[in-house]
């Protein structure tokens, strides 16, 4: 059956806490979500703020192939025509094909707002008269649908077909306080699906964390419109999850939405919009998170290695993610051969080092490293296990200082690094005595390898392993890098976040080193005339 899919992001998904997107990114993000075969955009209230009706002026120039763009609003104020109402003259203005407004369908609400019940249910049938008149598609939601239903049902009841005699054309019923459970919504959904024909929607909030299951649940009840953000955006606990929706739909019931060839996009659209929103993906995100498709026991990575299908309910490509197999104190044999295959490094590795590495990796994560995070970190102990005492550099000493001047700092360090022809020094300047260490680094290895200019860091985190400890715990820190081609990240631990940064600088520049001595024979010269133990 098809569902058709009415994205909400840039509406509800932007009273999210944390959620914020200029017209710019908003543009951009309706963009997106047609490519990714959503039915309907909703795109904002034009009668609220100036951004919203600055995006609907712009939106004209967009070139969507598919969605709908559809502008949000409510239904006239009791005091005000229709004709003279100013919300209702911007659906109008905002030019798009479709308009979403919402109603009272609470009885106690119709009090608050000292309206009449049948005051209230001529506020809908004027409204979405009024926009049908003006050659709209009209979305009616009956917000609080639920709440409503449960506490008088004829009145709930009576707002949607004064909507539908109006002739909305859609009925969207609206859990908007999140508070319904599954079993209860489904009874609901139900009676209503015997009373009305026509398309039936569903709008719900995640407040008691079913938002997903209770729109699978209409769906399942004969509801063929279901209304969701991106990545679960939305106010208070957020909106149903659109990654999680269209999949189950997909892979689990049967449905169409996007279908299959657009599914494959949904990782990525899931990441592109959570980079706009300048806020991380959520690594347990359902079907598109980094740790959907994550197995961390020696169990799991062993049957996973034989057949995928032992741990994983569907195949990660279908939604366009990856399998990912992490390597930990919980890991087995099986986790170490699949990342030696990955790296494609299995071959080189006899049965004994394999064993060797995975008590090495189980000591270190006692210790406090984390190696799931920083595979870097995990690629050089195989190299190292490779290459027994193949040593690139030995690290004599390094000072870190930092001066307060005026309203800024500068922190300058020194290094010390042996090499087979003596000592090799630098000093340099930075934003930091992070930056000052990663610079005076390179400086002392680019004449010996100026592959190594290449390399630059792109995160730096720090994590308190010991907080009872306050400023004397133990931290790790993590430090991403990139060299162009790919990106990896190593991982240093200390109770002096200094040394723990630089152990992680350190490492990430022999790792690299490490990969180059097969790949550059300029750098293997190097290995050659500067190294021992090769």
């Amino acid at each position: 059956m098809k569902i058709f899919t009415f994205d909400t992001t840039l509406r509800d998904g932007t009273q999210g806490e944390a959620v914020s997107f200029s017209v710019d990114d908003k543009l951009v993000i309706a963009q997106k979500l047609d490519e990714l075969g959503i039915d309907y955009v909703e795109g904002g209230w034009p009668g609220s703020n100036p951004k919203d009706e600055e995006f609907f002026l712009r939106a004209r120039e967009l070139d969507l192939k598919h969605a709908k763009l559809t502008a949000f609003g409510s239904t006239r104020f009791a005091k005000n025509r229709v004709e003279e109402d100013s919300n209702v003259r911007k659906l109008l203005d905002a030019g798009t094909g479709v308009v979403s407004i919402f109603g009272k369908s609470w009885d106690k609400h119709a009090k608050i707002l000292g309206v009449s019940e049948e005051g209230n249910l001529k506020l809908i049938s004027e409204t979405v008269s009024y926009l049908k008149a003006h050659g709209k598609e009209v979305v009616y939601d009956a917000e609080h649908f639920f709440d409503g239903y449960l506490t008088n049902p004829d009145f709930a009841l009576r707002t949607l077909e004064a909507a539908q005699k109006a002739g909305a054309d859609v009925l969207c019923l609206c859990d908007t306080n999140g508070g319904t459970l599954t079993g209860r919504l489904a009874e609901i959904c139900a009676q209503v699906r015997r009373r009305f024909d026509g398309v039936l929607g569903i709008h719900t909030h995640n407040d008691t964390d079913v938002a997903v299951a209770n729109s699978l649940a209409a769906i399942e009840q004969g509801f063929t419109h279901v209304q969701w953000c991106m990545n679960g955006y939305g106010e208070r606990c957020g909106n149903a999850n659109l990654c999680s929706v269209i999949a189950n739909l997909e892979l689990k019931l049967g449905h169409s939405t996007i279908g299959p060839e657009k599914l494959g996009s949904l990782s990525s659209a899931a990441r592109f919009i959570a980079e706009l929103a300048n806020l991380p993906l959520r690594r347990e995100q359902a079907y598109v998170g980094q740790s959907a498709f994550a197995h961390k026991g020696g169990v799991h990575a062993s049957a996973v290695l034989k057949d995928s299908a032992s741990y994983e309910h569907v195949s990660p490509e279908t939604v366009g993610n990856r399998q990912r197999v992490l390597v930990s104190d919980l890991s087995g044999r099986g986790n170490i051969l699949y990342k030696l295959k990955q790296h494609g490094l299995a071959g080189r590795l006899s049965e004994e080092a394999r064993r060797e590495l995975l008590e090495r990796i189980k000591q270190v994560e006692y210790e406090g490293y984390e190696l799931e995070a920083a595979e870097g970190t995990f690629e050089l102990m195989v190299w190292e296990a490779l290459h027994p005492g193949m040593r690139f550099f030995d690290v004599e000493s390094y000072e870190v200082t930092t001066k307060m001047h005026g309203s800024g700092s500068r922190s300058t360090a020194t290094v010390n690094l042996r090499a087979q022809d003596g000592i090799h020094s630098a000093t340099a300047t930075g934003h930091g005595p992070v930056h000052a260490l990663d610079v005076g680094l390179r400086k002392c290895l680019s004449a010996l390898y100026p592959k190594i200019a290449d390399v630059r860091l792109t995160d730096y985190k720090v994590r308190v392993l010991e907080p009872k400890k306050g400023t004397a715990a133990k931290v790790r820190v993590l430090v991403e890098w990139s060299d162009h081609r790919k990106s990896w990240s190593t991982v240093g631990v200390s109770d002096n976040v200094i040394e723990a940064s630089w152990n992680a600088l350190v490492d990430a520049i022999r790792l690299e080193l490490m990969r180059l001595t097969e790949q550059d024979p300029t750098v293997e010269k190097a290995v050659e005339d500067y190294c021992w133990g090769v």
